[in-house]
């Protein structure tokens, strides 16, 4: 199995469980490659939806994808402090230079005070019927966001204090290295 190297630049590739396209961003840059764990950083970077519409990212953002945890992280750096996108999915798979995983619509936002919002049940309750979502990947799902929130409360992962200055310094070096080359 390759792993992205660190300063490599790759793509992320959503799909849905019906093998689909959802989304793709055109640029991440890695900051953490091994086998379980690809942590990544992109800003202004294109994301391109499957019915062809494209638009660029506002802020910079820390990317925390894991080989056995169904959810990603988007930690997007703001002004007034870091906001929390998370994705419940399976886990990611590393391919010809591009990180893909299955979106399974449900979402939880976390706000830079560790207060969360699950969103998008109903679009998870259409597609779980259109898309025949097996029961076994609903408990899946479902053991991942009781999983998710104990990270949050207990500031776990890319949720702990001290994750995104470590994760922003690396970009920036990052960077710095890749300006210069």
């Amino acid at each position: 199995m390759t792993i992205p190297k660190e300063g490599e630049i790759i793509q992320v590739h959503s799909y849905k469980h019906d093998g689909n396209i959802h989304r793709v961003w055109s640029e991440t840059m890695v900051l953490k490659g091994t086998k379980n764990i690809v942590i990544g950083a992109n800003e202004r970077t294109l994301v391109t939806e499957a019915d062809g519409r494209a638009w660029l990212t506002r802020e910079p953002s820390i990317c925390y994808f894991h080989a056995e945890h169904w959810f990603n992280i988007i930690c997007m750096l703001r002004e007034d402090g870091v906001y929390y996108y998370v994705n419940l999915s399976s886990p990611f798979v590393y391919d010809n230079k591009s990180l893909k995983y299955i979106d399974y619509d449900l979402d939880v936002k976390v706000f830079p005070d560790m207060s969360y919002m699950i969103l998008d049940e109903d679009e998870y309750a259409v597609h779980k019927k259109r898309m025949n979502y097996p029961e076994v990947i609903d408990k899946i799902l479902h053991n991942n966001i009781d999983r998710l929130l104990s990270w949050i409360k207990q500031r776990r992962g890319p949720f702990a204090p001290d994750f995104i200055e470590v994760w922003t310094q690396r970009y920036e070096f990052n960077k710095q290295v890749r300006d210069n080359q």
